[in-house]
């Protein structure tokens, strides 16, 4: 069995980073969650700049918490609004749930969604295609013209595609079938938080 494995965000780090670079004279602005057009800032992530914050401690809390239980896993936490999605493989029902439960009791997490697989952890082979099938999925959402394509966010386990985001039920829809006609693209499993067409235009940028 391959030992376990957590893998650790850098956004904090990233944040940190950018927040002092945007100190330094003659430096142009570094935008975070969004992006600079015609001189106007166009917010691209749907969630609070709060949700964002407490997603990043949720999944470096998380990551933690699972490596104190020393199972031999290989295993993904990915938090979106507060909502963690648990992704990667254990080797037992009692392993699973163990997880679930630890990661359940991380402050701000609203609610888990338990995809653990039970069975051997995958090869580094495989994570690697996951990694690469990831990129195709994203690039075909940009492709993809009625499609805000990073309000979408990917995270990809022996082939089968999980689909996180603030999104209507038409987006929601669109998204998932675009994600289906990727080749390699085993399964596409939605992990949504659907919002209403009048709650989208409220979180779109006023003119």
């Amino acid at each position: 069995m391959t030992p376990q494995r957590f893998p650790l965000r850098l956004a904090a780090a990233t944040l940190a980073a950018a927040a002092a670079l945007t100190t330094l004279p003659g430096c142009a602005p570094l935008l975070i969650g969004g992006a600079m057009v015609g001189g106007t800032m166009v917010v691209l992530d749907r969630r609070t700049s709060g949700a964002q914050v407490d997603d990043q401690a949720i999944e470096l809390k998380a990551a933690a918490r699972i490596r104190e239980l020393a199972l031999p896993a290989h295993i993904n936490v990915t938090s979106y609004n507060r909502v963690v999605l648990i992704t990667g493989e254990v080797t037992r029902e009692a392993d699973k749930a163990s997880v679930e439960q630890v990661v359940s009791r991380v402050d701000a997490v609203r609610s888990v969604v338990n995809e653990l697989a039970v069975m051997d952890p995958s090869s580094l082979g495989s994570r690697a295609n996951d990694g690469v099938l990831s990129g195709k999925v994203k690039a075909s959402f940009v492709d993809a013209k009625d499609l805000q394509a990073q309000a979408a966010k990917v995270v990809t386990e022996r082939g089968i595609v999980y689909l996180m985001g603030r999104v209507t039920e038409r987006e929601a829809n669109r998204f998932a079938e675009v994600a289906r006609s990727v080749d390699g693209v085993q399964k596409v499993v939605r992990v949504f938080e659907v919002i209403s067409e009048a709650e989208l235009a409220n979180l779109q940028p006023k003119s």
